[in-house]
């Protein structure tokens, strides 16, 4: 049976809503993330942040949740770290999509059969909201941060750029423009709902 890992990129979070402090609104947004894959049937839970956010991840980390250390909020490190740990497959999520359905992971992993790299868009604030792939990943695969990576970049280095497919994307709270498609109808991110006064 294939062990899979959901790993939460503790990201950097430049905005908060008017009269939310930083901290909290970023606390808020991670822990939402990290509530959704503690309730995740097909694959485990890992935060991974670099040592300035250690205590961030400890703060919002489930009992036994793994917490990977990182010199940069990067993809690559991630991803070694989970092969060390003997997963077959991982995925890196940015953690400041709070509403973000089970069912977006879920379609990240699942092309991983027959796909090496799957990677999901941020929306229309660019970037990635995740991606996946088998470990160890594979030798040709770049390192980069999810605010600025994107498919054509990780297609650029692939055998194949079919090696690389894209999921549907999910957006993340990047800027106040985002808040209007928070879905309140959604179930869960209860943290960042009670502080937008929902």
């Amino acid at each position: 049976m294939l062990r899979r890992v959901v790993i939460v990129l503790l990201v950097p979070v430049p905005w908060s809503p008017p009269g939310v402090d930083l901290r909290t609104w970023r606390t808020a947004l991670a822990e939402d993330v990290v509530d959704l894959l503690a309730r995740l049937a097909q694959a485990e839970a890992a935060i991974a942040a670099t040592a300035a956010d250690r205590d961030l991840a400890e703060e919002i980390a489930w009992p036994g949740t793994r917490i990977y250390e990182l010199p940069e909020p990067t993809v690559l490190p991630a991803l070694k770290a989970a092969a060390a740990d003997g997963f077959d497959q991982a995925a890196v999520i940015a953690a400041d999509a709070p509403d973000v359905p089970g069912m977006t992971l879920g379609k990240l992993l699942s092309p991983l059969d027959t796909k090496a790299v799957t990677v999901s868009p941020g929306g229309a604030s660019g970037g990635l909201f995740g991606m996946a792939t088998s470990l160890p990943a594979p030798d040709w695969l770049v390192d980069h941060d999810l605010d600025s990576a994107s498919a054509q970049l990780l297609r650029r280095t692939a055998p194949r750029p079919g090696d690389v497919t894209t999921t549907p994307p999910w957006r993340r709270l990047r800027g106040p423009a985002d808040l209007a498609t928070l879905d309140v109808a959604l179930e869960g991110w209860e943290n960042t709902r009670t502080l937008l006064g929902g």
